[in-house]
């Protein structure tokens, strides 16, 4: 019987096809090549039998690939009981490595005032762990190397009945948002974008065309002078325009 090393050779050796949507540059932290092999991925666990489970449930995706602790990931799956100020600020601390890895987080439970901490501390993936299997845990991987943001559908729909009034926490770049909103279209695409759908599926979803999807998102992070997907969603969820 192969032992470990063995079998991590032959997943990256011989990865699973992905089907990704070709994206308008813009709305991308980096090309779609660089997703095309194996991401690098890390994990942070507080408990170390939650870190061993999670690397375990990685190790059967062959469209990642697991890196020493000291290494440089692509992403950082960081696994906790709860979220609150410490898992907070070590994914704040995460997100500021030299690196700069991007981090889904898998979390027991998920409430929604912890689920808008965590996307502004600049998480790009949430799962609840009773549903991070391996499908899903790698599907988020894969979007947060893309630079898009995951949720699970129905945390999103307690993120939208939840959210407050645009600008309530005083954040400064609340007010550009609050001016000039978001259309039917806009709203509609970037819950999509949330879920992590791709933007064919998007299309196909709410019949557009894939350029019509890609214009959309485009036209929302220029007028916003967001960076990204990742971004604009983030920012419409803590604006309360989602």
């Amino acid at each position: 019987m192969p032992g470990p090393g063995r079998r991590r050779q032959s997943a990256v050796q011989h990865p699973a096809p992905l089907d990704l949507a070709p994206l308008d540059p813009s709305d991308l932290d980096s090309s779609e090549d660089s997703v095309a092999q194996p991401v690098p991925v890390n994990v942070v666990a507080f408990d170390p039998v939650l870190e061993a489970g999670t690397k375990s449930t990685l190790f059967a995706c062959p469209e990642v690939l697991l890196t020493p602790p000291d290494g440089a990931p692509r992403v950082v799956v960081m696994t906790v009981d709860q979220v609150g100020h410490p898992e907070l600020d070590v994914l704040r601390t995460i997100r500021e490595a030299p690196h700069r890895p991007d981090v889904v987080l898998v979390a027991a439970e998920l409430a929604p005032g912890g689920a808008l901490h965590a996307i502004a501390a600049g998480a790009r993936g949430l799962l609840r762990r009773r549903e991070a299997d391996a499908a899903r845990l790698s599907r988020a991987v894969l979007a947060a190397a893309r630079g898009d943001c995951t949720l699970p559908p129905d945390l999103l729909d307690l993120l939208l009945k939840h959210s407050g009034a645009p600008g309530r926490d005083g954040d400064p770049t609340a007010a550009p948002w609050a001016a000039a909103g978001l259309t039917d279209r806009e709203r509609s695409v970037l819950r999509m974008v949330a879920d992590g759908h791709e933007t064919s599926e998007i299309a196909q979803r709410l019949c557009y065309s894939p350029r019509t999807v890609t214009t959309v998102v485009h036209d929302i992070t220029q007028r916003f002078r967001l960076r990204n997907r990742a971004h604009a969603v983030a920012y419409a969820l803590r604006t309360g325009l989602l």
